[in-house]
C-alpha cells in the first residue's frame, strides 16, 4: 500500500525532527547485584542509554544522590557472547553502543561500590532506553518544539519502530532460507553418495556371482 504525499511544511519539520523507540523504567538493587534487561536489535541499531542511581539514606529515610555511588554497564550479544560495552561511570551518567550482529543483547547495570562499608547499600536506578537514534539529548530545544512538531515525532516513532521490526524480520527469514538450502544440499548429496554405495555394491556381487558360477563350471 502506498503511503500518502506528506505536505512540505510536514516534510520540513520531518527533516527537523528524529524519531526514537524510547524504553523508561526503574527498579531497586542492592551492593553487588546486578540487573540485566534484553533488548532484541536488528544489525547497526544505535542504542542510547540514560540512567541515574540513587541511594537509601537511613537518616534522611529516602533515597537521595550519592557523587561516591558509581554504576558498572555491561552490554553483551547473547548469540556471540561478544562483549559489546563494559563500563564504569557516575551515580548519573549515559552509554551507546551499536548492535553488529541482529538478535537479543543483555544490557546489565550493578553498583561498583568496592568496600565493604556500603554493603547494605540499596539503590533505586532510573533508566532510560533510546534505541535507533542518533540525535543528541537536548531538553531545552525539545521545550521549544510547536505541538504538530511533537505530532509529528510520535508519527515517526511509531514508523521508526514498524521499519526496525521489518528488518529483523527479513535478516531472520534470510538467516533460515540460508540454513534450509544448505540443510537441502547436505541431503542432496546424502542422496547421492547412498547411490553410490549401492551401484557399486551390486557391480560387487554381479562380479562375485560371475566368478561363482565359473568356478562351477570348471569343477
Amino acid at each position: 500500500m502506498a503511503l500518502p504525499r506528506r505536505p512540505p511544511l510536514l516534510s520540513l519539520c520531518l527533516l527537523l525532527v528524529f524519531a526514537a523507540a524510547v524504553n523508561a523504567l526503574h527498579f531497586y538493587l542492592d551492593t553487588n547485584e546486578k540487573r540485566c534487561f534484553i533488548e532484541e536489535l536488528p544489525t547497526d541499531t544505535i542504542v542510547e542509554g540514560h540512567y541515574r542511581a540513587l541511594e537509601w539514606s537511613e537518616q534522611e529515610q529516602k533515597y537521595v544522590e550519592n557523587p561516591n555511588l558509581g554504576i558498572l554497564v555491561e552490554v553483551d550479544e547473547l548469540e556471540t557472547g561478544h562483549n559489546v560495552v563494559k563500563t564504569r561511570g557516575p551515580s548519573d551518567g549515559r552509554f551507546t553502543f551499536t548492535s553488529h550482529d541482529s538478535g537479543d543483547h543483555s544490557i546489565c547495570l550493578s553498583s561498583n561500590y568496592g568496600t565493604s562499608w556500603f554493603a547494605s547499600t540499596h539503590i533505586r536506578l532510573h533508566l532510560d532506553i533510546v534505541i535507533g537514534s542518533t540525535k543528541p539529548d537536548t531538553e531545552h530545544d525539545r521545550s521549544h518544539v510547536s505541538e504538530l512538531s511533537q505530532k509529528l515525532r510520535d508519527l515517526n516513532q511509531k514508523l521508526e519502530d514498524v521499519r526496525r521490526e521489518q528488518q529483523y524480520q527479513r535478516e531472520r527469514e534470510a538467516a533460515f532460507r540460508n540454513l534450509s538450502e544448505e540443510t537441502n544440499t547436505r541431503a542432496v548429496w546424502y542422496t547421492v553418495a547412498q547411490i553410490g554405495v549401492l551401484i557399486a555394491t551390486c557391480v560387487w556381487q554381479m562380479r562375485h556371482l560371475k566368478r561363482f558360477f565359473e568356478d562351477r563350471k570348471l569343477h
